[in-house]
């Protein structure tokens, strides 16, 4: 008996695409919540490729974004895989551990108070 297969002659399976983890998008979420809340931030976009998983936020739509958090899991021994970039494209804060990567922009939530 012959057995068919769906997609015969498919080729080797693509490399996997780096995406963030539940647990890293509920850190990164919280953020955005409260920066969303003190009228910083308006929205946010994901990219998920295959060398790098980006989260960008942006003040209007239509803009750049003002911070990209990207993840790169081959900086993972090196630099460390998470790393906050400006609107210039300049590196503000890498590291191994996201949390201490994003303090650089919890420090836009505190303000004076007179």
């Amino acid at each position: 008996m012959n057995s068919l297969t769906p997609f015969p002659n498919q080729g080797p399976a693509p490399q996997q695409v780096t995406a963030f983890h539940r647990t890293e998008l509920s850190v990164i979420l919280s953020l955005y919540g409260r920066m969303v809340a003190a009228g910083e931030w308006r929205d946010y976009g994901i990219s998920s490729l295959r060398d790098v998983a980006v989260f960008s936020v942006f003040k209007r739509t239509a803009e750049n974004p003002l911070y990209r958090i990207e993840k790169r899991p081959k900086l993972r021994n090196r630099q460390g895989e998470y790393a906050v970039i400006g609107t210039d494209g300049q590196v503000l804060k890498r590291g191994h551990d996201l949390r201490t990567v994003l303090r650089v922009l919890e420090r836009k939530l505190i303000r004076s108070v007179e």
